[in-house]
C-alpha cells in the first residue's frame, strides 16, 4: 500500500495560490485500493498526467476518457496528476514532497505506468519538471526495474522524436482501446513475475504494433545534417509503428461521468465529442489529417450521452465537439431535438468553431434557443481568397459576408474570425486583406442590423509546420518578419476610425510559433535543447507570461553546439521531397507521395489562384482521392444519416 502523500501536503496548503487545486476529491473522481485487483490477480496502476496547470488539464476530454475508461476495469486503478505552479514546486522541493496525483494523493514514481497526453508540444518542460519532482530518472536508459513506464501520447505523440530521450514509450492515435491493450501486456508480464525486467516489457509493447518504444530504433545522420535512416535494433522489432484507430464510437460512450472541477478552469461544461476524423483537407491542419477516416456518432448515442452527462454533473452548457461540428450528417435534426428536449431548463447548447459554408441561421437558433446569444466564432484562417486556395479552405468574401449578414441581423452583436499569419507563399497585401474583411463585416452587420454596437473580434495565430501534413516540408516564417505584418495589419485597422473601435485585436508575436516549430519537427538532437531549457527555468511554455524565446534560443544554441544544425534549419528551412523525415517511420495512414503532392498542388494554386490545381474535395461525399488512410488501416468512412430522432424526456 502506498501511503497518501496529503498529511505532509496539508499544512503547506495556505502558502500557495489556488490551493484547491492540489486537493482532488471532485465530484465523479475515483480513488481506489492500492491493490484492488480481485485476490489472485495482479493490480495495474496508471497515472494519467496533462503536463499544464489543473485549470487547463481538468477539462481535457482524452485524459478524463481514459481515466474513465481504466478505472472501470475492477484490476486497474487510475489516477491523475498536473503541471504544479512554481510557488507549489517551491514547496515540493524543500519539503521533499514528489511528484503527486490529486485523487489519492500518491507519488507517480509508486505507479506501474506514467501516461502523458501532448496536445501541444510547450508541455516538454513541464514533462521534464515532473519527472524530475518525481524522482524519475529524467533519461529513459537510465530508468530502474522500480520505476514507471513514461509513455506519451496525444497529437504531438505523431512525432515525439524531439522527447524520445526521455520517455519509454509513445501511442499512436486513439486511446480508449490502446489503454487496456497495453494493460494487459503489462498485467500478464507482472503476473509471470516479471521476466526480462523492463527491457522485456517494453519490447511486448513495442510488438502490439502501435505502440512506439525509441530505445528500439538507432537514428544515423548524413554530412548535410538530415537524417540518413531510421531502423530497428532488435530482431522482431516492426519498421513502421502504425496508429490505433478505434471504429465503433457508439461502443465507447465517454465520458459518462464527467468530472466537475473544484477550482474554476478554462471551460466549464459538459462536452460530447459528436464524431472524430475529419477529410475536408485543410493542408495545415494536422488534427484533421492524423484522426482519418470520419467515424460519426449516432444521434441516439449523443442524446444519451448529453442526458447523462447533464444528470452526472451538474453542468448547464453542453459543448457539441468535433474537428467540424456543424458537419456531421444531422446535426440539424440534432440541433432541434437537442433544443426541444431542454427547453425551458437552464441547459444552453454549444458549437465550437463553425465552418463557414457549413453555418445556417436555423442551426444557430437552436443552438441560442435556452442560451444567451453569445458570440459565433467562424475560421476563415486565410486572409485573401488566394491563400485560402493555398490551404484549400475554400470560403469566399461573398460567403462569410452572407453568413454574418445572417447572424447579425438574427440578433447576434459579435463575431469571432480566426486566421492564420505566416502561411506558405503568404505575403503582406494577404495579411491587409484580414482588415478590409471585417471592416466589411462590421459595415455588413451595421447595415443589416440598423445598429452601432455590432463587434468583431479577429484572432490571429502563428502558423507552425506540422508532421504529416502536406505543409510538412514548408519553410517557417521568421518571427521578425510575422511580427512586422501584424503591425501593419493593426496599423491599417487603428487608422480607420469608422471601424477602429468594433474591431479587436488578439494575437501573439511570432516567438512562441518558431519554437513550436522547432519541437514539432525537430528529431532526437532536439531533446538536449529542451532539457537545456527546462534547466535554465522553463516551464509553462504556453503561457504567454512564463515564455521566453531568449531563454529557447541559448538552449538551442547549447544543446545543438557540435551538430551542424541549429534553430534556423529546424523551423526556417523548407524541406525537399526526398528527405528522411524524423517521423517517417511512425504511420498515420496518410500516403507520403499524396501529402506531396498536395503540397505543390498548394504552391501552384498559390501561383495561379485561377489554375488546374484547384480545391481537394471532401471524401465524404466524393470519390476517394486516394490518401491511403482506408486501405492501409483497414478502416472507413463513417458517417449518416440513421433516420433516428431523439425522443422527448419524461423528466428532464
Amino acid at each position: 500500500m502506498t501511503a497518501s502523500l496529503f498529511p505532509r501536503l496539508e499544512p503547506r496548503l495556505s502558502s500557495v495560490s489556488k490551493p484547491i487545486q492540489y486537493v482532488g476529491g471532485e465530484l465523479n473522481s475515483t480513488v481506489k485500493d492500492w491493490d484492488c485487483a480481485p485476490e489472485g490477480e495482479e493490480t495495474v496502476r496508471w497515472s494519467l498526467m496533462y503536463p499544464d496547470a489543473y485549470e487547463v488539464g481538468l477539462p481535457n476530454q482524452g485524459v478524463q476518457i481514459l481515466y474513465e475508461v481504466l478505472n472501470e476495469r475492477d484490476w486497474i486503478l487510475a489516477e491523475r496528476t498536473y503541471a504544479v505552479w512554481p510557488d507549489m514546486e517551491a514547496v515540493m522541493r524543500e519539503e521533499q514532497i514528489p511528484q503527486f496525483t490529486v485523487d489519492g494523493h500518491r507519488a507517480v514514481r509508486d505507479f506501474d505506468v506514467l501516461g502523458i497526453s501532448f496536445a501541444t508540444e510547450l508541455g516538454y518542460t513541464n514533462m521534464l519538471n515532473a519527472l524530475d519532482l518525481a524522482g524519475i530518472a529524467l533519461h529513459a536508459v537510465d530508468r530502474g526495474e522500480d520505476e514507471p513506464i513514461v509513455l506519451g501520447g496525444g497529437h504531438a505523440a505523431f512525432n515525439p522524436e524531439p522527447v524520445a530521450d526521455f520517455i519509454d514509450a509513445a501511442v499512436l492515435g486513439d486511446g480508449e482501446q490502446a489503454v487496456l491493450l497495453i494493460s494487459d501486456v503489462i498485467r500478464e508480464w507482472k503476473g509471470e513475475g516479471r521476466p526480462g525486467g523492463r527491457e522485456e516489457l517494453l519490447r511486448r509493447l513495442a510488438m502490439l504494433g502501435s505502440v512506439y518504444v525509441p530505445r528500439f530504433y538507432d537514428v544515423t545522420y548524413g554530412e548535410d545534417g538530415a537524417i540518413e535512416a531510421v531502423v530497428p535494433n532488435r530482431p522482431g522489432i516492426p519498421y513502421r509503428v502504425t496508429k490505433h484507430t478505434l471504429m465503433d464510437l457508439d461502443a465507447w460512450p465517454y465520458p459518462a461521468k464527467p468530472l466537475v472541477p473544484l477550482a474554476e478552469t478554462v471551460h466549464e461544461r459538459f462536452s460530447v465529442e459528436i464524431f472524430r476524423g475529419c477529410t475536408r483537407g485543410c493542408r495545415f491542419c494536422q488534427a484533421g489529417m492524423i484522426t482519418r477516416p470520419v467515424r460519426e456518432r449516432s444521434i441516439s448515442t449523443i442524446g444519451a450521452m448529453v442526458e447523462n452527462g447533464i444528470r452526472a454533473s451538474g453542468f448547464e452548457e453542453v459543448g457539441l465537439l468535433s474537428l467540424s461540428s456543424a458537419d456531421h450528417t444531422e446535426i440539424g435534426e440534432m440541433a432541434t431535438d437537442l433544443a426541444d428536449r431542454y427547453e425551458g431548463t437552464n441547459v444552453s447548447l454549444s458549437l465550437p468553431s463553425t465552418r463557414v459554408d457549413a453555418f445556417n441561421i436555423t442551426l444557430a437558433n437552436e443552438f441560442s434557443r435556452n442560451g444567451r446569444r453569445s458570440g459565433l466564432t467562424f475560421a476563415p484562417e486565410g486572409g485573401s481568397e488566394r491563400m485560402r486556395k493555398v490551404i484549400n479552405k475554400m470560403v469566399s468574401v461573398d460567403d462569410l459576408i452572407d453568413t454574418v449578414a445572417t447572424a447579425y441581423s438574427h440578433g447576434w452583436r459579435q463575431v469571432k474570425l480566426y486566421f492564420m499569419c505566416g502561411l506558405p507563399t503568404e505575403t503582406d497585401e494577404d495579411v491587409l486583406e484580414i482588415a478590409e474583411l471585417a471592416k466589411r463585416v462590421i459595415a455588413t452587420g451595421r447595415e443589416v442590423s440598423g445598429r452601432n454596437d455590432i463587434r468583431c473580434t479577429v484572432s490571429i495565430g502563428g502558423f507552425v509546420p506540422k508532421p504529416h501534413t502536406p505543409f510538412q516540408w514548408a519553410q517557417q516564417l521568421d518571427h521578425e518578419t510575422t511580427d512586422e505584418r501584424l503591425r501593419k495589419l493593426r496599423e491599417d485597422v487603428r487608422a480607420d476610425k469608422k471601424y477602429a473601435r468594433a474591431i479587436g485585436f488578439r494575437y501573439h508575436d511570432g516567438r512562441p510559433g518558431i519554437v513550436e516549430g522547432l519541437l514539432s519537427r525537430g528529431d532526437r538532437r532536439v531533446g538536449k535543447v529542451i532539457e537545456e531549457s527546462w534547466r535554465a527555468g522553463g516551464r509553462f511554455d504556453g503561457w504567454s507570461e512564463h515564455f521566453s524565446y531568449d531563454r529557447w534560443a541559448a538552449a538551442a544554441e547549447v544543446g545543438l553546439a557540435g551538430t551542424g544544425v541549429d534553430l534556423d534549419w529546424y523551423t526556417t528551412r523548407g524541406r525537399e521531397q526526398d528527405e528522411v523525415l524524423p517521423w517517417d517511420h511512425l504511420d498515420s495512414g496518410l500516403d507520403k507521395d499524396w501529402l506531396w503532392s498536395d503540397w505543390e498542388d498548394a504552391l501552384a494554386a498559390g501561383e495561379d489562384p485561377d489554375g488546374p490545381a484547384g480545391e481537394v474535395e471532401d471524401c465524404r461525399w466524393t470519390p476517394c482521392y486516394d490518401c491511403g488512410v482506408c486501405p492501409e488501416m483497414g478502416t472507413d468512412i463513417q458517417i449518416g444519416p440513421t433516420g433516428q430522432r431523439l425522443l422527448p424526456l419524461a423528466v428532464v
